[in-house]
């Protein structure tokens, strides 16, 4: 018998001793990196590479989301802190989890994930090139803990529903990623299906990435916010600059290229080293819109933005920049959809849809103020 064959009759052996429930609670995801990840075992332990995975992992582990959390960066804290109390103050076990370093900028404590004996590291797409740099996912695989790569950021048309169901398999609820993505789907037609059939003439539409945080003019290329502009009506300007899917272009094409829609980005960066004049718009932010106001109408003053149409016009927005890095884009859409075509959208409600969102799927109550108009004049 040559030595293939032994190995293979060894695996069977193997196989005959352990028990019909072990191989019954094997599971298999492929990521989105197009890696097939196997586990032997219902998955207990996670850490999250990116804390904004929050919002993707709540509908789906609705109960509690940080039930089987053992870890995760503090991206949450410093880009959303609305969005983190309200989590943490109905869940306060996640206040006192660990945070972690990010990976990219070389923070990531691996000693701490060692410790934390996850089952899996969730990390977004956009990790891979400095986790294969590092060898990390060689390193993980000697002790036992898997790395699982999801992505609601760089390919959000190709990677938002496959993602949601990879959560589903990993947290044991692909009933509830199905009726997610099947939510995702639903309200996202309720735009582009009208703006098929009117096909209506498309503004070209300014996108100030983190205003406040990036220098005049970060924005967004053909994918992200960029396609979110395509699927409300819209033209974004930047896919005329930049490949990717975020990236900077200067003022003078800005000037030159005079949008009729302006739209910052903003969170509450309070957290945020070295963040000022951002609108903050967000869960909660209503309550102080005055203020989110008074900012938006500072950042347009730039004179990269003061003789433009969209400035003339009236029509310059600020949405919550998280609808980027979660699957609540088609809320961004919708309201997109609103301010690029007043009348044909005129009965569209994005906040009752978001607030339906929240009431089926997520367990914190919907805190209204996720975007504010500028006001000319003031």
């Amino acid at each position: 018998m040559n030595f293939v064959k032994i190995l293979a009759v060894s695996a069977a052996a193997i196989a005959s001793l352990l028990p019909l429930s072990a191989w019954a609670q094997s599971f298999t995801v492929k990521d989105v990196a197009g890696r097939e990840v196997t586990f032997d075992k219902p998955v207990e332990r996670v850490i999250l590479g990116e804390g904004r995975m929050l919002y993707a992992v709540a509908p789906i582990e609705k109960e509690d989301p940080f039930a089987k959390i053992v870890g995760w960066r503090n991206d949450l804290w410093t880009t959303d802190k609305d969005g983190f109390n309200a989590y943490v103050e109905k869940f306060p076990k996640g206040k006192d989890l660990p945070f972690l370093g990010n990976l990219t900028d070389g923070t990531l404590q691996t000693e701490t994930v060692v410790k934390l004996h996850p089952d899996v590291l969730l990390l977004p797409i956009g990790n891979k090139a400095a986790a294969d740099e590092v060898k990390l996912e060689d390193m993980l695989n000697g002790i036992g803990v898997k790395i699982v790569y999801i992505d609601f950021r760089e390919h959000i048309l190709a990677n938002t529903e496959p993602s949601l169901k990879i959560l589903g398999q990993i947290f044991g609820h692909e009933d509830r990623a199905e009726a997610v993505a099947s939510f995702w789907k639903e309200q996202m037609a309720r735009v582009t299906d009208r703006l098929k059939a009117a096909n209506p003439p498309k503004p070209n539409v300014f996108m100030y990435r983190a205003a406040g945080l990036v220098e005049c003019c970060g924005t967004f290329g053909p994918d992200n916010f960029g396609l979110m502009v395509d699927w409300a009506g819209g033209h974004n300007l930047g896919s005329d600059f930049l490949p990717g899917y975020t990236g900077s272009i200067n003022a003078e094409q800005v000037v030159a290229s005079n949008p009729d829609v302006i739209v910052v980005t903003g969170s509450n960066w309070s957290q945020t080293k070295n963040a000022k004049d951002y609108v903050n718009v967000g869960p909660n932010a209503a309550a102080t819109f005055d203020d989110s106001r008074k900012a938006l109408n500072t950042l347009v003053e730039n004179p990269a933005f003061t003789g433009s149409r969209a400035v003339a016009g009236g029509n310059v927005h600020a949405i919550w920049h998280q609808f980027y890095t979660s699957p609540y884009q088609f809320v961004a859409v919708q309201q997109l959809a609103k301010w690029f075509h007043p009348n044909l959208f005129a009965d569209l409600d994005p906040d009752a849809t978001f607030k339906e969102f929240h009431e089926k799927f997520l367990p914190v109550a919907y805190q209204p103020g996720y975007w504010v108009d500028a006001k000319v004049g003031q």
